[in-house]
């Protein structure tokens, strides 16, 4: 069993907010996120996997731990809804098709910084040409995780401007629970 697993089966789950994300809300009633072919990478309890599905998207979510997928299998059943999810190591996720957007929350902040290059290869990979990936990056100014610290700076410096455009405008502030906070942007990739 991995860690992850454990730690739902023994309900730590202090990442999860109970519900999709402010920050989805905020790109949905923008406009900015429009019904498309999205990817959740590390979906955990899945919440913006079934209000995006409710609202008509094709989503696809991924997580490595047995319990939350089944979990989110059980809730898109009881809401009437569908998408894909698969119980799988992310680095291990193929897809035959990119994906239009990618919807990245709790995902890079909770693996091991050292894989984070590999984890930016895989979205990229994943990820049309012209697609967008929604991020949130944890801020928790401390060492250690997870979550791990994504400080902005070096997330600029993970997703390149030889592959990423980055916007012009400052990035969205997201409170957590935790008194921590996300910052939310839209990269393209080139």
């Amino acid at each position: 069993m991995n860690d992850w697993e454990e730690r739902y089966q023994q309900g730590d789950t202090g990442w999860d907010r109970g519900s999709s994300s402010p920050a989805l809300y905020t790109w949905l009633d923008s406009g900015a996120l429009k019904p498309c072919r999205i990817l959740i990478p590390g979906c955990g309890l899945g919440h913006e996997v079934v209000t995006l599905a409710r609202l008509g998207y094709d989503v696809t979510a991924v997580d490595i731990a047995p319990s939350a997928t089944k979990h989110l299998q059980q809730k898109l059943a009881d809401t009437g809804v569908t998408a894909t999810v698969i119980c799988d190591d992310l680095f291990n996720y193929q897809s035959a098709t990119p994906f239009d957007a990618i919807y990245e929350q709790t995902c890079l902040c909770a693996i091991q910084p050292e894989q984070r290059s590999e984890y930016e290869a895989c979205v990229r990979r994943w990820l049309k040409p012209g697609g967008e990936l929604f991020a949130l990056f944890m801020q928790t100014d401390s060492e250690g995780g997870p979550p791990f610290h994504c400080d902005l700076q070096q997330m600029r410096q993970l997703f390149n401007s030889d592959d990423w455009l980055w916007p012009n405008h400052e990035p969205i502030r997201v409170p957590r629970k935790s008194g921590r906070f996300e910052m939310g942007t839209i990269l393209s990739r080139r």
